[in-house]
């Protein structure tokens, strides 16, 4: 059983607030061309602060993103200092994400050199072990995409990387980590989930944001 949509589609929703949340959104992911329309035709305000802050984290974002970390690293620095001296975990992904572009550059010695001078030290580190290890059994193949760490290779990774990086840049700003779409859609989440085990599985179905969104 589902809920009904008629049950939901008479909830009056305030234009002000959707447009809030789409601008949250937009300024999460530093999409500013898009916000920047949206502005123009909704009336919103944001400050040139706000504008300024995209900017220079969507430089930081796209280096990642474009295989370039060590500029993603340098940048990240100059904007929040601290951050990754203080979060090694953000620090080790970001450099995986270097020795990864130089293995699919089949640049192993290089990666090689790379991988024993800035991975390995966190091998002093247990946490980190495991990890290491996939990194740099990496090398023993001739073609790394077809190992069994190919995902490491895989630009759902390097995205998990950098989506992690523009929280940790937001929240060292001491701004919200999460848009305001993702909390709501977090919130709905955990409230379906709660529901669901409440009443039963046969009552209410778990909730799945990707089925929704196909009913909608």
């Amino acid at each position: 059983m589902d809920i009904d949509p008629k049950q939901y589609e008479q909830i009056k929703i305030n234009d002000k607030d959707s447009h809030n949340i789409i601008l949250s959104y937009l300024i999460h992911g530093c999409y500013k061309e898009t916000l920047e329309s949206l502005v123009t035709s909704t009336g919103l305000k944001v400050t040139n602060a706000q504008l300024e802050d995209m900017e220079k984290r969507k430089r930081i974002l796209h280096s990642a993103l474009e295989g370039n970390a060590l500029d993603a690293i340098h940048l990240t620095e100059q904007m929040s200092p601290d951050l990754l001296e203080n979060n090694k975990d953000l620090l080790f992904d970001l450099l995986s994400l270097h020795f990864v572009e130089l293995i699919c550059s089949k640049k192993q010695t290089e990666a090689l050199n790379f991988g024993q001078a800035k991975l390995a030290p966190f091998g002093k580190v247990q946490k980190y072990v495991g990890k290491l290890e996939d990194f740099m059994g990496l090398l023993a193949y001739v073609e790394p995409e077809k190992s069994p760490m190919f995902h490491l290779l895989s630009l759902e990774y390097r995205q998990h990387v950098v989506d992690n990086l523009n929280r940790a840049i937001l929240a060292h700003a001491y701004m919200p980590s999460f848009s305001k779409l993702e909390r709501i859609i977090q919130q709905a989440t955990v409230v379906r989930q709660c529901l669901s085990e409440e009443l039963g599985k046969d009552v209410l179905s778990p909730f799945s944001l990707k089925d929704f969104l196909k009913r909608s």
